[in-house]
C-alpha cells in the first residue's frame, strides 16, 4: 500500500512539475509578447546601426599569386657526371646543392621578411601616368597625411622613386619598419595550396584595388630576383671568369698566328743551312699548339658553366597572377540592416528577460 502511493505522489509532482514548466512558457512569451514595441524599437535601431557600419567599411581588395617552387636536387645524368669530371682538375662549375635558405620552408618566411617587404614598398609604379612607390601609395589611401601634418618631423616625409636607401632618416626607417608591421599583421598572407603541394600562394589584402594588385605582383618578383642574385652569384661568377680567360687565351692565339706568319713574311726562303732562322716561327707554332689546347678546354668548361647557370634559374614559376577586377569583400547595405535588426532584436530580448528575472528574484 505505501509503494503505491509513493509511486502515484511521485507521478503527481511530475505532473505538476511539466504543467509549471508549460505555465511559465506561456507566462515569458505573453511577457515578451507584451514588449513588441520596446523590441521592435530595438532591433530598428540594431538595423540603422548595422546600416551606417556598412558605409563605413571600407571595401576589401584581395589579390592572390601562386607559384611553383623548382625544388633542384644535386645534378644528375650527363650534365652531373662532365661537372664531376671538370672538378676532378680543380674547376668548379658551380650548380651544386640547392638548398639552404632558399627551401620551401624558409622561403616562405623570406616572402615576409623585412627586406623584401620593404624593397617592394620602394617600388616604383605608374598610375595614372605618374611615377610613385608603393609606399607614397599605402600612406595616400591610408590617409596619414593628415596626421602628420601638425608633426613637424613627418610633415615632409616623402618615398620617391630610385631613392637612395642608405640615406634614409631615421623617421623614414622608423615609418617603414611600421609599415612592414601592419602589412605582415593584416595584409600579407603566404601559405602552402596544400602540405603536400610545392605550390605556394600569396595574398594580399587592402583597401586599394591597385596596392592589393601590384604588391603581390612585386614581392614575387622582388623574392624571384633576390634568388637569381644570390644563390648563382657563385656560378655568375665562374662563369665571368672563364668568359675572361677564353678572350684573353684567344687573344694570345691570335697573335700567335700572327706570329707565325710574321716570321714566315720575314724568311721566305731560309737557307737549310742555317737552322737558327727556322726559331722564331717554330716558337709561335709551339705556342700555337699551346693556346689550341687550352681554348679549347675552356671554352668545353665554359659551356658546362653556363649550362649550370641556367640549370639553377629561375627559382620561382608563377602559375596565375591577380587580374583586375579583383575579387571584393564588402559588407552589403542589407546584410548590415538585417544583421544589425537581428542581433539588436536578441540583444533587447534577453536585456528584458534577465531585467523580469531579477525582479522576480528581488
Amino acid at each position: 500500500m505505501d509503494k503505491t502511493n509513493q509511486r502515484f505522489e511521485a507521478n503527481n509532482s511530475d505532473e505538476i512539475s511539466l504543467k509549471e514548466v508549460v505555465l511559465k512558457i506561456k507566462e515569458w512569451y505573453r511577457f515578451i509578447l507584451s514588449k513588441w514595441k520596446v523590441i521592435l524599437i530595438g532591433g530598428f535601431i540594431g538595423g540603422i546601426l548595422g546600416l551606417t557600419y556598412s558605409y563605413l567599411k571600407k571595401t576589401i581588395y584581395k589579390a592572390e599569386l601562386s607559384f611553383a617552387l623548382e625544388d633542384e636536387k644535386s645534378s644528375g645524368g650527363g650534365l652531373g657526371a662532365a661537372m664531376g669530371l671538370a672538378s676532378q682538375f680543380g674547376i668548379d662549375l658551380g650548380g651544386g646543392n640547392s638548398g639552404g635558405v632558399f627551401s620551401e620552408d624558409n622561403l616562405l618566411e623570406l616572402m615576409k621578411s623585412r627586406s623584401m617587404v620593404e624593397n617592394t614598398l620602394l617600388t616604383a609604379i605608374s598610375i595614372n601616368g605618374q611615377q610613385q612607390t608603393l609606399a607614397e601609395l599605402y600612406i595616400s589611401f591610408n590617409k596619414y597625411r593628415p596626421d602628420w601634418s601638425n608633426k613637424p618631423a613627418l610633415k615632409n616625409i616623402r618615398f620617391l622613386p630610385n631613392a637612395d636607401r642608405s640615406k634614409f632618416s631615421l623617421q623614414q626607417d622608423s615609418i617603414l619598419g611600421v609599415f612592414y608591421k601592419d602589412i605582415t599583421k593584416n595584409n600579407l598572407t603566404v601559405d602552402r595550396t596544400d602540405k603536400k603541394s610545392t605550390i605556394i600562394t600569396v595574398k594580399v589584402n587592402s583597401k586599394n584595388e591597385l596596392f592589393s594588385k601590384f604588391f603581390t605582383e612585386i614581392l614575387a618578383k622582388t623574392v624571384s630576383d633576390f634568388y637569381v642574385e644570390t644563390k648563382t652569384k657563385k656560378s655568375v661568377q665562374n662563369v665571368a671568369i672563364l668568359q675572361r680567360q677564353t678572350d684573353s687565351v684567344r687573344h694570345e692565339l691570335n697573335a700567335a698566328i700572327t706570329g707565325v706568319a710574321s716570321s714566315g713574311d720575314l724568311n721566305p726562303n731560309p737557307n737549310p743551312a742555317l737552322q737558327i732562322l727556322r726559331v722564331p716561327s717554330q716558337h709561335r707554332q709551339i705556342d700555337v699548339q699551346a693556346n689550341q689546347a687550352i681554348l679549347t678546354q675552356l671554352v668545353a668548361n665554359l659551356e658546362l658553366s653556363k649550362i649550370a647557370l641556367r640549370k639553377e634559374t629561375p627559382l620561382i614559376q608563377v602559375i596565375d597572377k591577380p587580374i583586375l577586377p579583383l575579387e571584393k569583400d564588402q559588407f552589403g547595405k542589407a546584410k548590415g540592416f538585417v544583421l544589425g535588426m537581428f542581433i539588436l532584436i536578441f540583444v533587447t530580448t534577453f536585456y528584458l528577460v534577465i531585467v523580469k528575472f531579477l525582479k522576480s528574484i528581488i
